[in-house]
């Protein structure tokens, strides 16, 4: 009998599943974030890496899939590219879901960091990674998708409507509880007067029809007048996309994001960890200065 039919839903199992396109900071992130909680909120977590190419994790990670399969080796057997020996690895992690599930087991009382690949065709349209996490919902594992962007996307009008269609069709297709997250946002605050809008605009989405107009007048994209309106009335329409930008050298940002992912979740802390934020957020009221209150409030 298989370890997924032997398990019962006895206790409620929380953590986050990092995913996003290549660069976005995912890894980075993991390793911070684990640190973070540790050290910080003093919460036990451990993070999985379910990243077969993942060759510089800045962790050590409770449950490693390259240990399963690995991209390298399926490029080698199978005469595949990087691309398709990602797809095969997340196929293969899914049929051989037990060998996850027994690792998972393992792990008692600890909040999860799932470290997940870059590619972005398995969050919007392949089912390998929706499937394996929709068996562990069932089993009592309360998770949260926080889907990175890279917050340079904001320079470009076109690219940000590309980031917002990006955002929606994930937070469709994987079928989690969502939280879309602007990383590099200490360098998007360094270049804000670049930007066509003040930071308000791209963390909330607000009024699209302004983006409109920009894409409207220039030159490579104004020929395509209907299918940008139609593409930015399908994101209004949803109202679902909204961004938390994340500083992650900033404890501050680090606490912001948290506070989303574990409100997301369902996800209640202990008295100790509550009385350690609210340490953490009065040492960084008392210590700053007028200008780095302005800091602290964005991030």
């Amino acid at each position: 009998m298989s370890a997924a039919k032997r398990t019962k839903v006895a206790e409620n199992h929380f953590g986050q599943v990092v995913i996003g396109p290549p660069g976005s900071g995912k890894t980075t992130y993991c390793g911070k974030v684990y640190d973070f909680y540790k050290d910080k909120l003093n919460r036990k977590v451990e993070v999985v890496n379910l990243d077969p190419a993942n060759e510089n994790m800045n962790y050590n990670p409770a449950i490693d899939v390259m240990k399963l399969v690995t991209v390298e080796d399926v490029m080698d057997t199978l005469k595949l590219g990087p691309n398709g020996a990602l797809m095969y690895c997340m196929e293969y992690l899914e049929e051989n879901f037990d060998w996850l599930l027994k690792q998972l087991i393992e792990i008692k009382n600890s909040y999860l960091i799932f470290d997940m690949p870059g590619q972005v065709e398995l969050y919007t349209h392949h089912n390998s990674i929706k499937n394996i996490f929709g068996k562990l919902e069932k089993m009592g594992y309360h998770l949260c998708a926080v889907h990175m962007v890279d917050s340079h996307y904001c320079s470009d009008p076109s690219k940000f409507i590309s980031t917002l269609l990006l955002s929606l069709s994930t937070m469709m297709q994987i079928a989690l509880p969502h939280v879309n997250v602007l990383t590099k946002a200490d360098l998007l605050k360094k270049n804000a007067d670049k930007l066509d809008f003040n930071i308000d605009f791209y963390t909330d989405v607000l009024n699209l029809d302004y983006l409109l107009d920009l894409l409207d007048d220039a030159p490579l994209t104004s020929k395509y007048k209907k299918l940008n309106k139609a593409l930015v009335d399908l994101i209004q329409d949803y109202s679902l996309v909204c961004f938390v930008p994340l500083d992650v050298k900033s404890e501050r940002s680090l606490l912001n994001l948290k506070s989303a992912i574990d409100k997301a979740n369902g996800y209640i802390y202990g008295s100790g960890e509550e009385r350690t934020i609210q340490a953490l957020l009065s040492c960084a009221v008392g210590s700053r200065t007028e200008s780095e209150r302005y800091d602290a409030d964005f991030f």
